[in-house]
C-alpha cells in the first residue's frame, strides 16, 4: 500500500476515536509505527502527552494542560490552584498544574506541563470529584467546595489569602452551598478551621 494511502487509513482511524489516540492503541488498531512516528515527523500528529498522538488539524486543545495531565495520571484529580482557575474562582493564575493523587501512589513521570503533586487519601480524596469532558477527554476536576476546602487543607502551602479569597468567591458566585462547604471541609478534617469564615461571611 502506497504511503498516501497508509497515511489515509490512520487518519481515518484517529477520526474514528476522537482524533486522538495513544501509541499502543494506534497500532493495534491497525497503524504501522513507521506510519505513526512519519505523520508525527511530518506534523500531521501533534504530541499531547507521552504515548497520545491527536490530528494536528483538528482545532486547538482549549485545556491543553489539564488534558495532558489527565492523560498521563487518568486516576488523578485536578486540585487547588489549577481546580480554582478551571471553576473561574478567585484571582489566582496557574502556574504548574495541580494535581492530587492517593496516598501510596507513585508519582507518574511527565514531561509536560510542570506538575505540582499533592497526596490525598480516603475521603479527602475521594470527595467531590467531577468528570469534565475537555476535547473528548475525561477530566477529573475537584467541585469548586471541595476546591476551597482543599485549598484551607493546604494553607500553609498555598496561603491562608487564597484559600479565603476562594472561598469568599464560591459564596459570592454561589457555586457551593454553606451545606456542601461544610460536608467539604468535614472530609478534609478542616471544619473547625473554616467555620469562623463561613460563618462571618453568612
Amino acid at each position: 500500500m502506497a504511503t498516501d494511502d497508509l497515511k489515509n487509513k490512520a487518519r481515518a482511524i484517529f477520526r474514528k476515536h476522537g482524533g486522538l489516540l495513544r501509541t499502543k492503541d494506534a497500532i493495534r488498531l491497525g497503524i504501522h509505527p513507521r506510519t505513526l512516528y512519519g505523520m508525527r515527523d511530518a506534523g500531521e500528529l501533534r504530541q499531547v502527552s507521552r504515548g497520545y498522538y491527536r490530528l494536528s488539524d483538528l482545532p486547538q486543545l482549549g485545556n491543553p494542560d489539564l488534558v495532558a495531565v489527565a492523560l498521563a495520571m487518568p486516576k488523578g484529580v485536578i486540585c487547588l490552584i489549577s481546580a480554582l482557575s478551571y471553576h473561574g474562582v478567585g484571582t489566582q493564575i496557574p502556574r504548574v498544574v495541580d494535581i492530587a493523587i492517593e496516598k501510596d501512589t507513585k508519582r507518574p513521570r511527565i514531561d509536560y506541563p510542570p506538575i505540582r503533586t499533592f497526596w490525598f487519601s480516603g475521603p479527602a480524596f475521594k470527595s467531590g470529584v467531577q468528570v469534565h469532558d475537555l476535547d473528548g477527554v475525561p477530566v477529573k476536576v475537584y467541585s469548586p467546595a471541595k476546591t476551597v476546602a482543599d485549598c484551607f487543607k493546604c494553607r500553609n502551602k498555598i496561603g491562608l489569602d487564597v484559600a479565603i479569597e476562594a472561598l469568599r468567591e464560591v459564596r459570592r458566585s454561589r457555586k457551593a452551598t454553606v451545606d456542601e462547604l461544610f460536608q467539604m471541609a468535614k472530609a478534609c478534617r478542616v471544619a473547625n478551621v473554616m467555620r469562623p469564615y463561613l460563618e462571618a461571611m453568612s
